[in-house]
C-alpha cells in the first residue's frame, strides 16, 4: 500500500516548481491532492496530469495572502476530496535587496506571501484538522537558519516561518489536536523564482555561479529532494516528529 493512501492534501503554490514536485510525489504515494495556486490554468494542467496517471487531483484557486480565499479554497478542496489530512504551505516569492536598499514595497510583498500566507494557511489548517489530526508542513529555507547580505526580506520571512512553525506545533500538541507542524529548509533550487531573482542583478550568471559554490555537494537542491522530505513529514513514518525542521541543503548550513 502507498504511504498516503486514503489521505487528502492541499499544496499551496502547487502548480510549478517545488509545489508541483510535491503534488506529484504525494499523489504517487496515494494522496488525493488539491493543487492550490493563483495561476488556476497551470494548476488545472497539473491536476489533469495527475489524474491521467491514475491519481486523484483537483485545481483550486488561492492567493495565500487573502484571508477570505482560504476558507473558500478549503471548502472547495474538501468538497471534492474529503476532509483535509495534509497541508503544505509552499507558496513563496523572492526579492533581492540588502538591509539598506530593500524597498518597503518589496519587504511587504515578500512578507505577505512568505510569512502571512504561512500564518493564514497554518491557522486555517489547524481549525480544519483539530478534531481528527493531521500534518502541516511549512516550506521555509536555509535562509531561515543562516542569512546573506542580499536577501534581507526573504531571510526575515523564512526565519519567521521557522519559529512560527514551532509555536504552532506546541499549541497543537498542548491542545491535544493530534496535528504535527514541521518545517522544511531547502537550499537554492533552480526554480523560476530563483531565475527571476537572478535576472534582476547585473551579472545573473555570476550570481548563479556564486550560489552554486556555496553547496558542498557540488549541485543545487532539486525539487524532488524537497518533495521527499515533505512526503516523510506527511506520512506516519514521522509520527513523533513535531516542531522540527528538516534541512535539505547538501551541507550548505554545515559550513
Amino acid at each position: 500500500m502507498a504511504r498516503l493512501t486514503g489521505r487528502n492534501a492541499l499544496v499551496t503554490g502547487g502548480a510549478r516548481g517545488l509545489g508541483a514536485a510535491q503534488c506529484l510525489t504525494l499523489a504517487r504515494e496515494g494522496a488525493r491532492v488539491a493543487v492550490a495556486d493563483v495561476d488556476v490554468g497551470a494548476a488545472e494542467e497539473l491536476a489533469n496530469r495527475i489524474n491521467a496517471d491514475d491519481g486523484h487531483a483537483v485545481a483550486v484557486a488561492l492567493d495565500v495572502t487573502q484571508e477570505a480565499q482560504w476558507e473558500r479554497a478549503l471548502d472547495e478542496a474538501e468538497g471534492e476530496l474529503g476532509a483535509l489530512d495534509i497541508l503544505v504551505n509552499n507558496a513563496g516569492i523572492a526579492a533581492l535587496g540588502n538591509a539598506e536598499d530593500t524597498t518597503l514595497e518589496d519587504w511587504r510583498r515578500v512578507m505577505a506571501v512568505n510569512l502571512d500566507g504561512v500564518f493564514l494557511g497554518t491557522r486555517a489548517g489547524i481549525r480544519r484538522m483539530k478534531t481528527r489530526g493531521g500534518s502541516i508542513v511549512n516550506i521555509s529555507s536555509v535562509k531561515g537558519i543562516v542569512a546573506d547580505t542580499f536577501t534581507a526580506a526573504y531571510d526575515a520571512a523564512k526565519a519567521g516561518v521557522r519559529n512560527f512553525t514551532k509555536s504552532a506545533a506546541l499549541h497543537c500538541a498542548s491542545s491535544g489536536y493530534g496535528i504535527r507542524v514541521n518545517s522544511v529548509h531547502p537550499s537554492y533550487i533552480m526554480t523560476d523564482m530563483v531565475k527571476d531573482a537572478a535576472s534582476t542583478v547585473p551579472d545573473p550568471d555570476g550570481f548563479l555561479a556564486m550560489v552554486l559554490a556555496k553547496h558542498p555537494m557540488g549541485r543545487l537542491c532539486e525539487p524532488e529532494d524537497v518533495a521527499n522530505a515533505v512526503l516523510f513529514l506527511a506520512s506516519d513514518e514521522s509520527r513523533y516528529i513535531n516542531g522540527s525542521e528538516i534541512v535539505v541543503d547538501g551541507g550548505y548550513t554545515a559550513q
